[in-house]
């Protein structure tokens, strides 16, 4: 059985600058074909806008609330949202509330760094 906890798993910053744990991936676990971490954004901050050549995200806003670009199309995202993202679409994400803004973003397949593309400096 592969239980990891969020509070037993390491924190690091991705490529967009979001501060993720990663709970199962191949990374950590027997999983091979997607990837699940918690993300966190602070109050006032916000990714950098990227997109993903191959994976398609979905992410799943767990506290706090924000607001979320894909391509042309911005929307408040609060606590309970779950948001497609498909593969190749730009998108960021903003904490434009009082709180830390968590997310479980899902990824299929697994997140990697060298699939994601930066698109604002």
């Amino acid at each position: 059985m592969d239980i990891k906890s969020l509070n037993d798993v390491p924190a690091f910053t991705t490529k967009d600058g979001s501060e993720i744990r990663e709970l199962l991936a191949h990374r950590n676990s027997v999983i091979r074909n997607q990837s699940l971490a918690e993300a966190r954004v602070p109050v006032g901050g916000s990714t950098l806008e990227h997109y993903h050549v191959k994976t398609e995200e979905i992410y799943y806003i767990t506290a706090g609330n924000g607001r979320l670009r894909i391509e042309n199309d911005t929307c408040e995202v609060n606590s309970g949202d779950a948001i497609a993202i498909p593969p190749g679409q730009k998108h960021k994400i903003w904490n434009s509330g009082h709180e830390t803004l968590k997310l479980l973003c899902c990824c299929a397949p697994a997140y990697e760094h060298s699939d994601t593309v930066i698109t604002e400096t």
